[in-house]
């Protein structure tokens, strides 16, 4: 199931996914969690079997910790993200979440005078930490884990071999890649840009299911993470490189006034 916070106009929106197995239920990605997803999921009727016993066990997964994906971890009990952001996650730290919210972007506040100067990603403690070859047991389906770094330290890609479905996260969507934000890496986004176009090549992706925007083939997936490669040269880092300072620059000063 694709879910996304119509309230939350903006361009960072991220999709939410709802995987349903015979054993577990995972939701890939939680956006911002001004709302409960949970108490939504359940409202909807997404979390009951068809056999209309108790819902299954639900874990909530982050691709990567940035706001509009692990806003809404704060409201599952199960957590699992990456281990190298899982300290980020457990302190709330806002400037490696790239906290950056305005009130223009959300269209119904979640109660009447809130400001998108209160937001923060709250602190999460993971009842999971991911490692690269890790699967994710749902009972009739697995989720490989791919640790996919380059847009961010702990970013993550899962792999549903048997379907040849990927769920990407930010390592790609159809979009400009985003690699100038503090933890971003460009030789790490060069090295997973090089494992996306290897899938590609022994024909293990068919779909890939985006952490923004729609969901593309294997070959709008082989370009975009070709193209990146090529463009990657020294005017590209040299850009980047500013636009990172800029970046965290602005993070620090935004975040420090959410704190005071």
């Amino acid at each position: 199931f694709w879910i996304q916070e119509r309230f939350y106009e903006s361009g960072n929106r991220a999709n939410i996914w709802l995987v349903r197995g015979s054993q577990r239920d995972v939701v890939i990605d939680t956006g911002l969690g001004l709302r409960s997803l949970p108490d939504y999921l359940r409202d909807a009727g997404l979390l009951a079997p068809a056999e209309g016993a108790g819902p299954r066990p639900l874990m909530a997964v982050a691709t990567h910790v940035h706001f509009d994906h692990s806003g809404g971890l704060q409201h599952f009990e199960e957590v699992a993200v990456h281990s190298a952001e899982a300290s980020a996650l457990l302190q709330g730290d806002n400037y490696e979440a790239v906290t950056w919210l305005s009130d223009r972007e959300v269209a119904r506040p979640p109660w009447p005078g809130w400001s998108a100067r209160q937001f923060r990603v709250p602190p999460v403690r993971p009842s999971r930490l991911l490692h690269e070859g890790d699967v994710i047991n749902l009972g009739d389906r697995q989720l490989t884990v791919m640790h996919m770094p380059g847009h961010s330290r702990g970013s993550i890609c899962l792999h549903d071999k048997d379907r040849k479905i990927l769920f990407s996260g930010d390592v790609v969507y159809d979009g400009s890649m985003i690699d100038w934000l503090p933890y971003s890496r460009i030789s790490d986004y060069i090295a997973s840009c090089q494992r996306l176009m290897e899938l590609v090549d022994r024909g293990l992706v068919e779909k890939v299911l985006p952490g923004h925007f729609n969901i593309f083939g294997a070959e709008r997936l082989y370009r975009l993470a070709s193209n990146y490669i090529s463009q990657a040269g020294i005017c590209h880092k040299i850009s980047t490189c500013a636009m990172r300072s800029i970046a965290s620059i602005a993070l620090r000063v935004a975040n420090s006034r959410i704190t005071s």
